[in-house]
């Protein structure tokens, strides 16, 4: 699986400050999120991705050489929020089923906190290069991987469902899906439900099917 540091490097600087890297690209991300989404992608120019992040654009092209770098770049700065937030669900004290339900909390709280960005993600990957298209969807997949991993190590305890590793993988990529979901419908969704009772219901869909897999190993 690719690491957030391959990721990264995958785009050329010349600042051998890692940490002042991230920052940066942290801060220009967050910004040409919002202006992609006011003014698209095509009539955002750099001069205003400049202006919006405080930077010159001299300063700028340090950390990034073009937008589609940006586009990359939003992909990885989701899936350094979802790692995070996967490996501090796993590091807590439970086991099986609860252990699980964690890692689905922090997923979807991590896609309500950055809905904006996974929606810019979904709505613009197809103007990038081929080139940058795979590696964006190598992310994706990345992300996806993270769940997958986590049910692995979960199954470890023996708290799971003997699960073969088609229906983990399945159900990994269910997870990544419903929670991308909420933002693609929060125009709907935040009228109706709380991200709590969202989190619930949908926790609660993808436990009872760990359930009747439970069930049809014990017949």
């Amino acid at each position: 699986m690719r690491t957030k540091e391959n990721e990264v490097k995958e785009v050329a600087t010349q600042i051998k400050n890692q940490d002042l890297v991230k920052e940066r690209r942290r801060q220009i991300v967050d910004a040409a999120v919002k202006l992609f989404i006011k003014h698209g992608y095509h009539k955002t120019t750099t001069r205003l991705l400049a202006k919006a992040t405080g930077l010159s654009i001299g300063t700028m092209y340090d950390y990034i050489s073009t937008k589609e770098d940006v586009l990359y770049l939003v992909c990885v700065a989701i899936h350094a929020e979802v790692e995070e937030g996967v490996k501090e669900a796993l590091a807590r004290p439970l086991k099986g089923k609860d252990a699980l339900a964690e890692v689905i909390r922090e997923y979807f709280l991590v896609c309500d906190r950055m809905s904006d960005h996974v929606l810019l993600m979904y709505q613009v990957t197809h103007f990038l290069s081929p080139k940058w298209q795979q590696k964006v969807l190598e992310a994706e997949i990345g992300i996806t991987d993270l769940f997958i991993s986590a049910m692995h190590q979960i199954k470890k305890t023996g708290t799971l469902p003997e699960l073969e590793d088609d229906t983990i993988s399945l159900i990994g990529h269910n997870i990544s899906v419903i929670g991308h979901t909420w933002a693609f419908r929060r125009w709907y969704f935040a009228k109706h439900f709380t991200i709590e009772k969202y989190i619930e219901q949908q926790t609660d869909f993808i436990m009872s099917f760990l359930a009747k897999k439970k069930a049809s190993v014990h017949n």
